[in-house]
């Protein structure tokens, strides 16, 4: 059976029937006008020409996983007229893809409650025509959603049309105030259960969408799991705890990180945490994965790799790393041990995905599976295996 290349996590979706469980958006978000807090907002989302593909991540994402909004179009008119989940290499899931924010509208009936940038471009700027765009979302009454480094918010231009049109303007990756940030200061040994971190091999190769497999199945079986974010996308979707750790200064990005694991671990009692990865280690263009490792400190690590992948995302001239010498790069660099592998299978057949498994777990004598195309009792497997204990709580809460 031949996959296609969509369900294969190039920009990391999600399946349409995973929920994490107690997920809600930390980032305030304005109730628009006649709905209660409660009622889940309506949203247009902006993707063009990289819906499906690895830049349009954000749009992926929340086509097929969103707690916080319903999700009325996209907009990107290399892909217009065609199904969301058809692009995604699904069943078809009544989401249309749009030529244009007025094609957008028409399909939904009415103006939405807001416009999501659903792209996570290298510059992480917008471009001129994107500015227009939103500015004309804007003008129709539309609250803005935006995951790029550029904070709209702070632009007079935008605040000034904003304040205008009485719509908000939610940049998810903006930090808070430089005299509120921390710093790392120990308390993460006070973190007594199982802290689990989804590293990978590659940026956008799947790390968010095993973290959200993981902590479901896990949940799913009667432990209380909570994911920790990391990026822009996982606090869209709405992650109720998390941190978009790129945009933090770089003094202080174990401190958040850790703070926030706190919050989680004393708010929810937890029996596992799940933390988002973001980059690769061993990558030199992404100095998170380092972050994530210190300030979560993790008791264990799951690696995503991608097999058929032969050089890094945006950069032709490095070749792909092995699993075997991440694996040793991470537990050289951090006192954790990685307890199993999870396989991204964009251009991989049915039959080569189940051949890699065999061959990584007798190579790395650790458990390997496919969190998309393979059941998740394998990934709780893991996670059982490595940690005893909660397998004693699955027991209990069976019988």
């Amino acid at each position: 059976m031949s996959l296609s290349p969509f369900s294969a996590l190039p920009g990391e979706p999600l399946p349409g029937d995973v929920r994490i469980a107690r997920s809600v958006m930390t980032v305030p978000v304005k109730s628009p006008v006649g709905k209660s807090p409660e009622q889940v907002a309506t949203a247009i989302v902006y993707c063009e020409a990289n819906f499906g593909a690895i830049d349009g991540k954000t749009a992926n994402g929340l086509v097929r996983h969103s707690e916080k909004y319903e999700i009325l179009a996209v907009i990107d008119s290399k892909k217009a007229g065609i199904d969301a989940g058809v692009v995604l290499g699904e069943e078809p899931n009544g989401i249309p893809i749009c030529h244009d924010l007025a094609d957008a509208i028409a399909h939904a009936g009415g103006i939405s409650d807001y416009f999501i940038y659903g792209m996570a471009p290298a510059s992480g700027m917008l471009s001129s025509h994107e500015r227009g765009l939103v500015l004309e979302a804007i003008d129709l009454g539309m609250n803005v959603v935006n995951g790029l480094h550029e904070f709209l918010s702070d632009d007079p231009v935008f605040a000034a049309a904003s304040t205008a049109k009485d719509v908000e303007i939610l940049d998810i990756r903006k930090p808070r105030a430089k005299k509120d940030l921390r710093l790392f200061s120990g308390r993460i040994s006070d973190v007594t259960c199982p802290r689990i971190a989804v590293l990978g091999t590659d940026c956008a190769i799947g790390k968010r969408t095993t973290a959200t497999i993981l902590t479901r199945a896990l949940s799913d079986h009667g432990l209380k799991a909570v994911m920790v974010g990391t990026g822009q996308t996982g606090l869209i979707q709405g992650a109720r705890y998390g941190i978009a750790l790129d945009a933090v200064p770089s003094q202080f990005c174990s401190g958040e990180l850790e703070a926030t694991i706190v919050e989680a671990f004393e708010n929810e009692n937890p029996d596992v945490i799940i933390i988002e990865g973001q980059g690769a280690l061993s990558h030199p263009a992404y100095s998170t994965s380092s972050f994530i490792l210190r300030g979560s400190c993790p008791n264990a690590v799951v690696l995503q790799h991608a097999p058929e992948r032969t050089h890094r995302c945006d950069f032709r001239q490095m070749p792909m790393p092995l699993p075997a010498t991440e694996i040793n790069l991470i537990q050289t660099f951090s006192d954790t041990k990685v307890i199993g592998l999870t396989i991204n299978h964009e251009n991989m057949t049915d039959a080569e995905i189940d051949t890699a498994i065999t061959l990584y777990e007798c190579e790395l004598g650790i458990p390997a599976t496919d969190a998309l195309s393979r059941s998740p009792e394998r990934l709780v497997e893991m996670v059982l295996e490595a940690f005893p204990e909660l397998d004693e709580r699955v027991i209990a809460c069976v019988q």
